[in-house]
């Protein structure tokens, strides 16, 4: 097994801006073996997610950033190769920060196995992986919806826009969704069950908020920030709940980040704003799954994955996040 070589996508440099492929080092490493409390995965699927260009930054954070030097974080699914843990057999197939790489090699901390016989591995990242814990957690505990309510979602036909514009429909809600173009937007009233939706790329985003939510906002779940949502402030209905799940638009800003213009609507209508990070929620991520994976069952809730093939192809394809190019999860196949 030695003789074996993993290939890795090491971070190089700290970008300014977009990342690039000049942004990581690509280099072959001789495949060692498992130490005791260690083991060896063969990864299979890598999770591309927004927050790795935040991890790319060596600013306080809830993580720490990746190292220079060091193997670009991301989490993924693989199966179990080699084994000096008690908990992990060979044949397991597991979820964790297993890198981008072929193989991962060291102790398996908040490891947890997966059964690729009750659903294809790339659904254990995106609606049955963190990404639905994401959407979970953010628009239930924190956005509280009620029946009736009129939910927004930004980034609605990405990874975590998509499931919990769909959550907010199981718990009867109105859910509009913002997003770029015609098929996304088409997608998400005739495949996802959304209300309604508003094409920003296309349709100016104020006019399109005021016809699709003529009672205001309740509860907006924000993944883009910048002038999407300083749109939807202007609309917040009293007591409105809005949720900082992400801000995609300001991620790569070579400047400060733009905050919002408009945030004493949330003082004029009593409304609250509030950050999220899923890891928070860890304890519960096991009952979420469980009720996840009933409404998937029941035909309620469905889950898109936007599948690239090929590690060396990393670089590039991480930047189909950034460009609203992903339909979908975006997960990447080792």
């Amino acid at each position: 097994m030695s003789a074996q070589l993993n290939r890795q996508f090491l971070l190089a440099q700290r970008p300014v801006g977009l990342p690039s492929r000049d942004t990581f080092s690509y280099v072959e490493t001789p495949l060692g073996e498992p130490a005791a409390g260690q083991i060896l995965v063969k990864n299979l699927y890598l999770s591309l997610d927004p927050a790795m260009r935040g991890w790319m930054n060596d600013a306080k954070s809830y993580i720490p950033p990746v190292g220079l030097g060091e193997v670009m974080r991301a989490l993924g699914v693989g199966q179990v190769i080699a084994s000096q843990h008690p908990d992990f057999a060979v044949g397991d197939h597991v979820n964790g920060a297993v890198g981008v790489q072929d193989y991962f090699l060291g102790e398996p901390k908040g490891f947890y196995k997966v059964d690729p016989s009750r659903a294809p591995l790339p659904l254990y990242l995106s609606a049955l992986g963190m990404t639905g814990m994401t959407a979970y957690f953010a628009l239930l505990d924190v956005g509280a919806p009620k029946a009736g309510d009129t939910v927004v979602i930004s980034g609605a036909a990405g990874a975590v826009g998509s499931i919990a514009g769909q959550i907010a429909r199981i718990k009867g809600c109105r859910v509009v969704g913002i997003a770029g173009g015609q098929e996304k937007c088409r997608f998400l009233i005739d495949e996802l069950g959304f209300d309604g939706a508003i094409d920003y790329k296309s349709e100016d985003v104020a006019a399109g908020l005021k016809r699709e939510c003529p009672k205001g906002v309740n509860v907006f779940f924000d993944n883009v920030g910048g002038d999407i949502l300083d749109a939807v402030l202007t609309r917040l209905a009293p007591k409105a709940r809005v949720v900082i799940c992400g801000a995609i638009s300001q991620y790569n800003n070579k400047e400060a980040v733009k905050g919002p213009a408009n945030y004493l609507a949330l003082l004029v209508n009593r409304a609250r704003m509030e950050g999220f990070v899923v890891m928070d929620y860890a304890a519960q991520f096991a009952d979420a799954a469980r009720e996840m994976a009933g409404w998937m069952a029941e035909g309620k809730l469905k889950s898109k994955e936007d599948i690239v093939e090929g590690l060396t192809t990393f670089p590039e394809a991480l930047l189909k996040l950034f460009s609203g190019e992903n339909f979908g999860k975006l997960v990447l196949k080792v």
